[in-house]
């Protein structure tokens, strides 16, 4: 009797893990950025959630480009650290390290700004087939979100 309720209580854990893995793992897939510039792969990276950049609106520099790179691939140019500055924007890895919090929330993050070359801290919240994307400066008050659709 004693083993077949330990047996139950094991089978049920393992239902219990199955739906919070199933959870997390709703923001896997393409999602397509505020204002439609980007779209961004989020995957899973270990235990945690990764994104990076997969297709751009305009891959390419505008003929008008004030610094001399009209018509090339668009690059990390404003990154701090100027070995990283010829990197190409699409396949840029621009979100890691987000846990599943449960709550259709993923906290503990970092996001990488390509237009500025910073990186903040962040988090996601999926409502309503939705994804607000936080970055942020110390707490989460100082910060912008951004909201995401997914892929068609």
């Amino acid at each position: 009797m004693r083993g077949a309720i330990i047996y139950g209580l094991i089978i049920m854990l393992s239902f219990c893990q199955l739906a919070l893995a199933s959870d997390s793992d709703e923001v896997v897939g393409t999602w397509v950025t505020q204002g439609g510039e980007s779209q961004v792969d989020l995957y899973k990276c270990q235990n945690k959630y990764c994104g990076k950049i997969v297709w751009l609106k305009n891959p390419t520099y505008p003929s008008d480009d004030a610094r001399g790179m009209a018509g090339q691939t668009k690059v990390d140019r404003e990154n701090s650290e100027p070995s990283l500055r010829t990197r190409p924007i699409l396949g840029l890895v621009i979100l890691e390290a987000l846990e599943f919090e449960g709550n259709d929330s993923w906290v503990d993050g970092r996001i990488y700004d390509p237009k500025n070359g910073k990186t903040y801290s962040c988090k996601m919240t999926l409502e309503n087939k939705r994804l607000n994307v936080r970055g942020f400066i110390g707490i989460s008050l100082l910060g912008r979100t951004a909201v995401w659709s997914r892929k068609p």
